[in-house]
C-alpha cells in the first residue's frame, strides 16, 4: 500500500499558509496542519481553512509552542492514526516549491522504504551566511554517517515512510526544534533506511517569516552534531560495510 498524506507544521504563518495550502490541494492531496502554538490571529485562518475543507484538511493544535519536529511528529501521530502509510513533509512559509509534489510521491512510490529527502537548488534570494552555514553541517552529515548518502539534511521538503519515524521516536527522544531534519534523517539512515535526494527549488520569499534563532538554533545544532558523532563511532564498522557494498 502507499497512501500518502501532506504534513504542514504551521508556526504564525498566515500570510502564507493559504497559498501554500492551496497549492497542495490542487493535488488532490489530504492534509494535516499542525498549529504549533499559533498567534490568535493564525489560529483563526487555520480554523477558516480547515472549515472550508472539511474533507481534505484536518487540524492539530498544540495550546504550547513544541517546535518544529515536535509539530511534524504530531502529525506523524495523526497519519498513522487516519491510516497514512507515507508524509510529505512542507513547511508553511512557501520556501517549498510545491509543484515538485508529483515528482516526490513518485518517487516514494518507487521506493517506499526509503526517504525521499529534497535537495535545494537556491535562486539569488537565498541569505549567503545562510547558506555557508549549511554546508557546515552536511560536512558534519559526511562525517557522522561515513557516507555521502544525505546530500542535504536541512531541507524541510520530504518523503517519509511513517512506520520506521515512529518507531525511532517511540524509542529515542529526538530533538524538538530546528535540529529535528538533521538528527531524523541521520538516524534513519543508521537504521538501515536508503536516501532517495531530490533536487528541487528553494526560494525565501522577500516577505518570509523566519522561526530560526541564531544562537538557541546554532547551539542546539552544534550540541547535536557532537552527539551524533559519538553515536557514530561504535556504528563505524556497519556503516563501513554498507559503504562498501553501497
Amino acid at each position: 500500500m502507499f497512501q500518502p498524506c501532506v504534513v504542514i507544521p504551521v508556526y504564525n504563518h498566515e500570510h502564507a499558509i493559504q497559498g501554500v495550502l492551496a497549492q497542495v490541494l490542487a493535488h488532490g492531496l489530504p492534509v494535516i496542519l499542525v498549529d504549533d502554538g499559533c498567534s490568535a490571529a493564525c489560529a483563526a485562518v487555520l480554523d477558516g481553512l480547515a472549515a472550508a475543507h472539511p474533507d481534505l484538511v484536518v487540524l492539530e493544535r498544540h495550546t504550547v509552542n513544541q517546535g518544529k519536529g515536535g509539530a511534524v511528529l504530531t502529525g506523524f501521530e495523526r497519519a498513522v492514526q487516519d491510516g497514512y502509510t507515507h508524509v510529505l513533509q512542507v513547511d508553511a512559509d512557501g520556501q517549498h516549491s510545491v509543484a515538485d509534489v508529483p515528482r516526490f510521491l513518485a518517487a516514494a512510490r518507487a521506493a517506499p522504504h526509503a526517504v525521499v529527502a529534497g535537495c535545494p537548488l537556491y535562486d539569488e534570494s537565498v541569505p549567503s551566511l545562510r547558506l555557508y552555514a549549511r554546508y557546515l553541517t552536511h560536512v558534519w552529515v559526511w562525517i557522522n554517517t561515513l557516507s555521502l548518502a544525505i546530500r542535504d539534511s536541512m531541507c524541510g521538503f520530504r518523503v517519509y515512510p511513517v512506520a520506521p519515524v515512529l518507531a525511532l521516536a517511540r524509542r529515542r527522544r529526538l530533538g524538538l526544534r530546528m535540529n529535528f531534519d538533521i538528527e531524523i534523517l541521520v538516524r534513519l539512515y543508521w537504521d538501515g533506511l536508503a536516501i532517495v535526494n531530490l533536487p528541487t527549488r528553494v526560494a525565501y520569499p522577500e516577505d518570509g517569516v523566519s522561526h530560526f534563532k541564531a544562537w538557541t538554533d546554532n547551539v542546539l545544532i552544534s550540541r547535536l552534531h557532537m552527539t551524533l558523532f559519538f553515536g557514530m563511532l561504535p556504528r563505524i564498522p556497519s556503516l563501513l560495510v554498507r559503504a562498501w557494498r553501497g
